[in-house]
C-alpha cells in the first residue's frame, strides 16, 4: 500500500497542499500548530474512520471557512486508486465522498480500500491507560479486517444506551421486565458476535506481539494479551455466536438485571472487558515500568500493522505523528527497523528528531498549514 499524491485545502488549516509522497519514508517537520498533524489526520479520515482526535466533523474545516476538500492517490498490489472527500459547513451531515470517481454513501464505503495504522502519542498510553482505551484498540483493529464489525459495535452501542435509559426508568415502569427482555436478547446477539471477533483478534494479537516483545526485551521478558470477558469464563473454541454464546450472553445479562437497575445502568457486557497484559506473568498495568509500558504499547501497534498485513495481503501505509520524539534511540531504531517494508510518515518538530534516518526518504515542511 503506497499514497502517491495527497491534497487538501480547508481542512483545518490545511492551504493548497499539494504533495507528491516518497514510497518508503516521508517526514514532516515544522513547529507546533502548523498543521503537520492535520495532514496525518486528512490521509486518516480517508481510510473511512472517525478522526483520531476525537473531533467532530464541523471542527474540521477551517474556522470561518466553508469547506474542506481532501484528495488522494494511493496504490495497492492491483490497482491505483483516488478519494476525494469534501464536507461542507452549510450540508455538514452529508460528505460527498467518492472512490475512483464513484459516490459512497458514507465514509464507512471507503473500508478495505486504503489501509492505514495511526500511532500519536496518546497511545503509548495503551497499556496503562483506561480498559476503554483498550477496548477502542481492539474494535479499530478488528473492523480493518472485518468491513461490517464496525456496523456492530455502533448498533450494540446504540442498544445499550437504549437499556440503560430503561435501567433509569425502572421503578417508574410497571413492564420493565418485559421491555428489558426485549433489550437483552438484541444486546446478547451483538455483544456475543463482538465478543468472539475481539477473543480471535486477541489470539492473532498476541502470538504476534510476543515475538516482537521478546526481540525488544532482548528474550528476558515475555508478553501475554489476553482478552478479559465480563460475560464468558472462556471463549476459546467457540464459535456459534448466534445460539450458544447469545444465549449464554443473555441469561449473564438476566442474572444481573437486579443489580443493573440498582445501578441505573448495565453492569456487564463488551463495553466492560478488557484487554490484559502481563509480563512474565505480572499484570503490567499494575507492576510495569514506564519503559515496559511504553514498549508494550508499541509492541502492540507494530502486531497491529503486522496482523492487517497479513490478513489483506498488502502492507498497510504507516502514520507516527510525533511518536518518535518520544521514544528513546534503541526504541527509535526498533521502530524503524520493523516498518521499513512499509510506506511510513512521520511527523516530527525537526529533522534532527529522527537522528539522520530521514536520508533516502522525502522532508516537506510545513508552517502555517502551508508547503514550504
Amino acid at each position: 500500500m503506497r499514497i502517491e499524491h495527497f491534497s487538501a485545502d480547508g481542512f483545518r488549516n490545511l492551504e493548497n497542499i499539494d504533495i507528491d509522497l516518497h514510497p518508503e519514508l516521508n517526514v514532516i517537520c515544522g513547529q507546533n500548530a502548523q498543521g503537520k498533524t492535520n495532514i496525518l489526520e486528512a490521509i486518516w479520515l480517508c481510510t473511512g474512520e472517525r478522526s483520531f482526535r476525537g473531533a467532530k466533523d464541523r471542527e474540521l474545516i477551517r474556522l470561518g471557512g466553508e469547506r474542506f476538500d481532501i484528495g488522494l492517490r494511493f496504490a495497492d498490489k492491483r490497482r491505483t486508486q483516488q478519494i476525494d472527500y469534501t464536507l461542507i459547513r452549510s450540508e455538514i451531515r452529508s460528505k460527498k465522498i467518492a472512490l475512483n470517481g464513484v459516490s459512497v454513501k458514507n465514509p464507512s464505503g471507503l473500508f478495505g480500500a486504503l489501509e492505514c495504522v495511526v500511532f500519536t502519542p496518546e497511545d503509548l498510553e495503551l497499556s496503562k491507560g483506561s480498559p476503554e482505551v483498550r477496548r477502542s484498540f481492539a474494535d479499530l483493529s478488528v473492523s480493518q479486517i472485518k468491513r461490517s464489525y464496525r456496523r456492530v459495535v455502533d448498533k450494540y452501542r446504540r442498544l445499550l444506551e437504549q437499556r440503560n435509559t430503561q435501567l433509569k426508568a425502572a421503578y417508574q415502569t410497571a413492564d420493565i421486565g418485559d421491555m428489558l427482555d426485549i433489550w437483552d436478547i438484541q444486546l446478547a446477539q451483538m455483544g456475543a458476535y463482538i465478543s468472539m471477533l475481539r477473543y480471535n483478534y486477541c489470539k492473532k494479537l498476541e502470538m504476534a506481539a510476543q515475538k516482537l516483545y521478546s526481540e525488544i526485551s532482548q528474550g528476558r521478558e515475555r508478553l501475554e494479551i489476553e482478552y478479559h470477558s465480563t460475560i464468558y469464563e472462556n471463549l476459546q473454541g467457540r464459535t456459534d455466536y448466534r445460539n450458544d454464546l447469545a444465549a449464554e450472553y443473555a441469561e449473564a445479562l438476566k442474572k444481573s438485571r437486579a443489580e443493573d437497575m440498582r445501578a441505573g445502568f448495565t453492569l456487564k457486557g463488551v463495553h466492560r472487558d478488557d484487554l490484559h497484559c502481563k509480563i512474565n506473568g505480572m499484570y503490567a498495568k499494575e507492576y510495569a515500568s514506564q519503559g515496559q509500558h511504553r514498549s508494550i504499547a508499541l509492541i502492540m501497534k507494530l502486531a497491529q500493522a503486522y496482523i492487517l498485513s497479513e490478513e489483506t495481503g498488502d502492507a498497510p501505509c504507516i502514520l507516527l505523528d510525533d511518536v518518535m520524539s518520544e521514544l528513546d534511540a534503541g526504541r527509535q531504531e526498533f521502530v524503524m527497523s520493523k516498518i521499513r517494508d512499509m510506506q511510513v510518515i512521520i511527523t516530527c518538530c525537526g529533522e534532527e528528531a529522527l537522528r539522520g534516518r530521514a536520508a533516502g526518504g522525502k522532508v516537506i515542511k510545513i508552517n502555517s498549514g502551508r508547503v514550504i
